[in-house]
């Protein structure tokens, strides 16, 4: 795989035909348990499908088994790691230019939120990563980020630490100015980009940038 190549996971959460408009003509399609199984279903081939399989049936772990390129399975039981942790160590250890992972939010809050957690690993690496459903696009800022304007009505952020302090923002409503926010602030929901771009930069911290539509 080049390194330039844009790795996109489905995992198992909710998918629809949004998440096909991801899928470019380069993109590597890794299938994320049941998400394998929507990608078949959809008549898309997985290069890799990786996990347990405790979600779909046997019938149709043999339909996964048939119609991707490679498969590798694990317990479902004996093991640490969820199936999305697994994808994305493998996805980052290819070292792509970019990770997408959609069927990442569901309506296991649990799972939802590890994987927003799992962003960080992408920022470790030194990989962009950025989970998309829907009628939201979700990405860690650590430095600065741009942001065009786009189907996303709202921009809102909110802290992955404790604190996240020096927030500076142009191009939007509401602009800040090395504004701090700290765990349980509400400030940085619902902001609106008023130019074609905006930028946000932070000085210390982590934060989450959240683009959605109602």
């Amino acid at each position: 795989m080049e390194k330039s190549s844009k790795i996109i996971l489905f995992a198992g959460g909710n998918l629809g035909s949004w998440a096909l408009e991801e899928i470019d003509e380069d993109a590597f399609l890794v299938g994320v348990d049941r998400g394998a199984l929507f990608l078949i279903q959809n008549e898309r081939r997985p290069h890799l499908s990786i996990g347990d399989f405790d979600s779909v049936t046997p019938d149709e772990r043999e339909i996964i088994c048939q119609n991707s390129e490679e498969m590798r399975s694990c317990d479902p039981v004996m093991k640490d790691l969820t199936d999305t942790e697994m994808g994305l160590l493998w996805a980052l250890e290819q070292q792509p230019a970019e990770i997408v992972l959609v069927g990442a939010l569901g309506s296991r809050f649990d799972h939802t939120l590890a994987n927003v957690h799992l962003l960080s690993k992408g920022l470790k690496a030194g990989v962009p990563c950025r989970i998309v459903d829907e009628k939201n696009e979700i990405m860690l800022v650590t430095d600065r980020i741009t942001l065009r304007k786009s189907r996303y009505s709202h921009v809102s952020l909110l802290p992955l630490t404790e604190t996240v302090s020096g927030i500076t923002l142009s191009g939007f409503q509401y602009p800040l100015d090395k504004a701090t926010l700290r765990m349980g602030d509400t400030l940085g929901i619902s902001n609106v980009l008023v130019s074609e771009t905006g930028t946000v930069s932070i000085e210390a911290g982590c934060l989450i940038v959240i683009q959605s539509m109602d």
